[in-house]
């Protein structure tokens, strides 16, 4: 939000992940020049969310915690800040929608894979211990087991939520 830098500066951009974490959702476009493109990939709540579930609201503030987000918008919300900030919105697609395979597959413990170890329960195991143990040796500061739990609560919701 305080990019030392004035507004109009670039002819095009692009926000993979991140303006989600801006607290105002229009204001981290004023570096753009007017008319020009911005392509972005960005965390929001589909309308499958439902925010009277109390099982979707405790799966929606696992995945805040574990990424850092504050209150995540609604694919409505995010839209509509583009549009507020002066773009067209040429497209505006959930990409998860079209996927030949489940987005959240690589996630799944019970997946047996050697790119994406650390997700499997051996690889999880493997992961705690060597936390645990590197934070017992003081070679990982205190506190790294306890963010290693907390990032894997994300991870499941983040499956939750998929399934």
């Amino acid at each position: 939000m305080n990019m030392p830098l004035p507004d109009c500066s670039f002819d095009a951009a692009y926000a993979l992940e991140a303006t989600c974490h801006a607290p105002d959702a229009v204001g981290v476009y004023r570096v753009l020049k007017p008319g020009q493109l911005c392509a972005m990939d960005e965390w929001c709540t589909t309308d499958k969310y439902d925010p009277g579930n109390a099982r979707h609201q405790s799966i929606k503030a696992e995945i805040e915690l574990g990424n850092g987000l504050p209150d995540i918008r609604t694919t409505r919300q995010c839209i509509q800040a583009l549009k507020d900030a002066g773009f067209e919105v040429v497209l505006a697609k959930d990409l998860a929608e079209d996927s030949p395979l489940p987005w959240y597959l690589p996630l799944n413990p019970s997946q047996l894979s050697l790119t994406d170890f650390q997700f499997t329960r051996v690889g999880r195991f493997l992961g705690q211990t060597l936390v645990k143990t590197l934070e017992f040796l003081h070679l990982a500061p205190e506190g790294s087991l306890r963010i290693f739990n907390f990032l894997s609560t994300s991870v499941d919701a983040l499956l939750k939520v998929g399934k």
